[in-house]
């Protein structure tokens, strides 16, 4: 889930940016140290929001740079276990499918694919047996987070799933919903 998360940290403004608009020197050294930062607690912090206070900056002796006590937002986006996310399909192997959430990757295994026996052909589809359903790179997906991984903090991982009702590939969705409704008006003639 996205946040908009507010921050205070004393930020460096390096001796080269002195010449700048003090607003546009710290946004540029908030978006610096904290592009592409991932924690747990924090999550992956996706851009920086906007700037609410800067107070007076402190130069350190033997550094040069200017210090600056600053209150920020960071927009984060947090994955939560059992969160529903849509996302694309961005390649497909033999064990599963990997799937595009915007700032991160996630992965489906081929059994949580779909309720079916799923073989996997060379052309990275996948297909399930009785349902010949087909998931293929491009297709725009629903899933369930069901495991998230900070083990290597450089590169979260996330588990889902769309074994669920309501979840999977969204035409498969379509579909169901056409059927279910196609069933309960069926049983609303007799």
């Amino acid at each position: 889930m996205f946040y908009k998360v507010h921050l205070k940290d004393h930020i460096r403004v390096p001796p080269s940016d002195f010449g700048e608009d003090l607003d546009a020197a710290v946004i540029k050294a908030i978006k610096h140290k904290f592009e592409g930062y991932i924690s747990p607690e924090l999550g992956i912090v996706v851009d920086v929001s906007g700037v609410e206070n800067i107070k007076d900056g402190v130069v350190i002796p033997g550094d040069g740079a200017s210090y600056y006590e600053t209150e920020f937002s960071l927009i984060v986006f947090r994955p939560e276990m059992q969160e529903v996310v849509i996302g694309k399909i961005r390649d497909i192997a033999d064990f599963g499918a990997f799937i595009n959430l915007g700032p991160i990757e996630g992965m489906i295994h081929i059994s949580q694919t779909m309720d079916d026996f799923v073989s996997f052909a060379k052309d990275k589809v996948l297909t399930g047996k009785e349902s010949k359903r087909s998931l293929k790179v491009g297709d725009v997906c629903r899933a369930r987070i069901i495991a998230i991984s900070y083990k290597d903090i450089s590169n979260p991982k996330l588990g889902l799933t769309m074994r669920q009702k309501g979840l999977g590939k969204l035409e498969w969705i379509e579909e169901d919903a056409k059927a279910a409704k196609e069933k309960e008006s069926d049983g609303a003639k007799k």
